[in-house]
Parts: structure tokens; C-alpha cells; sequence
């Protein structure tokens, strides 16, 4: 299994970008997949999940009405859109899948997910 995470960079306050995460070796439409992100010196978090359906997601307070994740499962892919990007959104940025499509406070769970990426940098400059 293989989850590829894309899209990171150097972006402005206030500036938008894209973060893709292309899946492999896994049936993708069986598992919930979630972003996570660690800054310098910080914990690793949760950022944004979504399930199997499509319809159900949930985000962190942090970047609820920035962020949007969404997922095409004919192509195994699962996207962040990134806009009003602030300084503090700086770090890595993880994909993972969940075989546990179950509720949010699950899906929050870093213990929950069964595949990580590799990680992509985001850096928010002010």
C-alpha cells in the first residue's frame, strides 16, 4: 500500500494551494481518508476526514471555512483545497487511510489510520 501526498510549497499569507494524495495497492473507496499536519517542534494533528460516502467529512476548528477535502474514488485520489492559508498552517502535511469509516472523534484519531503517506511541506509565509 502506497499513499503519495503532493502539492506542498511556498505560499503567501492569505494565498491558496492544493494538496493531492494519490492511493495504491488498496481498494480506496473502502477506507475514510484524513489529513494530518505537524509543525516544527509540535505534536502531529488532525486536520480534515472524509469517509467512505463522500458525504460525511469533518475538519478541525483550525481550518474549518479555509480548508475543503475531497476524494474521487474512481481515480484512488483524495484532495485538501487550501485557501486563506495563515503562517500557522506551516507544516507537514500527512495523508492516511482508515479502514474504520466511523464517526469523527474516530477519524480525529491518529490511532485510527492504517496507511500514512510520506508527508508534503506547506510553508506560510507572512
Amino acid at each position: 500500500v502506497q499513499l503519495q501526498a503532493s502539492g506542498g510549497g511556498l505560499v503567501q499569507a492569505g494565498g491558496s494551494l492544493r494538496l493531492s494524495c494519490a492511493a495504491s495497492g488498496l481498494t480506496f473507496s473502502n477506507y475514510a481518508v484524513g489529513w494530518f499536519r505537524q509543525a516544527p517542534g509540535k505534536e502531529r494533528e488532525f486536520v480534515a476526514a472524509i469517509r467512505r460516502s463522500l458525504t460525511m467529512y469533518f475538519y478541525a476548528s483550525s481550518v474549518k471555512g479555509r480548508f475543503t477535502i475531497s476524494r474521487d474514488n474512481a481515480k484512488s485520489m483524495v484532495y485538501l483545497q487550501m485557501n486563506s492559508l495563515k503562517p500557522e498552517d506551516t507544516a507537514v502535511y500527512y495523508c492516511a487511510a482508515s479502514q474504520r469509516n466511523w464517526a469523527a472523534s474516530v477519524l480525529q484519531t491518529m490511532g485510527s489510520y492504517d496507511y500514512w503517506g510520506q508527508g508534503t511541506l506547506v510553508t506560510v509565509s507572512s
